[in-house]
């Protein structure tokens, strides 16, 4: 089994022979790879080599690919199967500018909203991610910058919000994935920004602040990365 699967240390199984949900397994699994680049954008998944990969039937690897096709990770097309999604520059270019949009709604609410306990918990994770940013665990790096904007979202207390949020944000999240080893530091510190003037109650900034901090990820990778024959 590839090493990228994860096994118990003291007896290492396949994904199929774990005592958790295979769908569940599976779908997180295969999210992992898709955001830190060991599956590229457009590659084809084949079902039956992903099951022979995990040791599961073809059925839990059919609904975990259904669920990512949900998030917008995955593409799936009659005749032709599941393949990793691909964005082209005019979607990732919507995507960003909606995604500025609601995450400045969101930290504005958070700062008009924001509860003693939601400011503690927002302040370990940016400590958390302050030190990950250190560092080159992108998955770390990933799971922490989830939880902040988890978070913040709670912080916020609109549901129908987070749930766009939430959606939004997995189909970006290919797009923004290289950014958590590529600018960690300058991500915690635009992140540091935001969780300051959503605690100070400055609502205005708050909203400033987060909406500016997608589009510098958007404007940074798109100049860190090669011509590609206008898609991303």
């Amino acid at each position: 089994m590839p090493a990228t699967f994860p096994e118990p240390p003291a007896s290492p199984m396949k994904v199929g022979q774990q005592h958790l949900p295979l769908f569940a397994l599976i779908r997180d699994t295969l999210r992992e790879r898709i955001l830190t680049g060991q599956l590229a954008n457009g590659e084809r998944l084949v079902e039956t080599k992903l099951s022979d990969e995990m040791g599961a039937s073809r059925i839990p690897v059919r609904e975990a690919l259904r669920a990512l096709a949900a998030e917008g990770l995955v593409t799936i097309e009659p005749r032709r199967g599941a393949c990793v999604a691909f964005y082209s520059d005019e979607v990732a270019r919507d995507l960003v500018e909606v995604r500025a949009t609601l995450e400045g709604l969101n930290a504005k609410l958070a700062a008009q909203r924001l509860t003693e306990k939601s400011a503690g918990a927002l302040k370990e994770v940016m400590e958390k991610g302050m030190q990950a940013a250190k560092g080159n665990d992108a998955a770390l790096l990933a799971d922490l910058n989830n939880r902040f904007h988890e978070l913040l979202a709670t912080a916020a207390g609109n549901e129908v919000l987070t749930d766009m949020m939430r959606s939004l944000r997995s189909r970006t999240a290919m797009l923004f994935s290289a950014s958590h080893t590529t600018r960690s530091l300058q991500n915690w510190e635009e992140h540091a920004q935001v969780l300051q003037a959503v605690i100070s109650g400055n609502a205005e900034l708050a909203a400033l602040l987060a909406a500016q901090h997608v589009h510098n990820v958007a404007r940074d990778l798109v100049r860190s990365s090669p011509p590609a024959g206008g898609t991303r």
